[in-house]
């Protein structure tokens, strides 16, 4: 008997939530999908799924028991996929990224990439958190800042700029501020970002935002700054399109950051297969374009 028997009858079972249809799934009788998930059970010595007459849904064990074997799956069919054709991208992509670029700019682009291969499944999970590519089971992440996990690889696929800006309200009421250290008497707005960065002779100067108020939303932290709230300092797309319209006033400009790099990230073990290769080509191609167009 192999350690894998069973593997792929349960995972079938616990993706579609039936025997009949995971059965059907991969052709084979029910009889022998049920079979061989019960001598799968008394090989781990677990229940993995509660049945009922109506109902088959799986138990903590077998939860925890599902993800683990469907990362390892997908790993086994990437890497067949990887000796027989090494040109098409496919099985499934999962990729992360924060949710403001995400929904303007990246999601976009892998859905017409995904469009251009029919073999190709994506999953893409918008979230301002940094999450474990390893232990959650992504391929890729689009990420900005310096990159330390030497497990991972970085490409860059495109930059930012940072501006830092207020309302002529705001402006009007407690005056300009001529020097980053003059920050420390303003209202500032703070985001995501712990820290606003700045560069001044060349050497790196760093501020971090106090204020009435903050908000884990660009699109929030820049209505609050047009209304006067304060001051912030954001990425080009959200502060370009205001600053066109006379909206808001760019401070602090003899101080202003490097452009900010933005990577592709992605474990060393997945660098070879062909869907990661070609969206992180892709993504270079098309990530900086679509960016500078949007926000002009």
């Amino acid at each position: 008997m192999s350690a894998w028997d069973g593997i792929d009858e349960f995972i079938s079972v616990a993706t579609l939530g039936s025997f009949t249809r995971g059965a059907q799934a991969l052709g084979m009788s029910t009889t022998h999908v049920s079979r061989s998930i019960m001598a799968l059970e008394q090989r781990v010595e677990a229940q993995l799924f509660h049945r009922t007459t109506r109902t088959v849904r799986l138990t903590d064990t077998g939860r925890a028991f599902f993800e683990r074997c469907e990362r390892i799956a997908q790993d086994r069919d990437e890497a067949i996929a990887l000796i027989g054709d090494r040109s098409a991208p496919q099985g499934e992509l999962r990729v992360t990224c924060s949710t403001a670029m995400g929904e303007r700019f990246v999601a976009p682009i892998i859905r017409r990439f995904a469009a251009q291969h029919p073999k190709l499944t994506v999953s893409i999970e918008l979230s301002n958190r940094i999450i474990d590519l390893f232990g959650e089971g992504f391929d890729l992440a689009i990420r900005t800042g310096s990159i330390t996990d030497p497990r991972l690889i970085a490409t860059r696929v495109a930059s930012r700029s940072l501006y830092t800006c207020a309302a002529p309200s705001y402006l009007a009421s407690a005056g300009r501020p001529n020097r980053v250290e003059a920050l420390e008497n303003h209202e500032c707005i703070a985001g995501t970002a712990a820290a606003w960065h700045f560069k001044i002779g060349g050497q790196e100067v760093v501020h971090r935002p106090k204020g009435r108020f903050m908000c884990n939303s660009g699109h929030a932290v820049m209505e609050a700054c047009v209304s006067g709230l304060g001051i912030c300092q954001l990425p080009d797309f959200y502060v370009l399109p205001y600053l066109k319209h006379g909206m808001v006033d760019l401070l602090l400009e003899d101080a202003q950051p490097d452009d900010e790099p933005i990577w592709a990230v992605y474990p060393q073990r997945r660098h070879l297969l062909p869907k990661v290769q070609q969206v992180v080509d892709c993504l270079a191609h098309e990530l900086g374009p679509a960016m500078n167009s949007r926000i002009r």
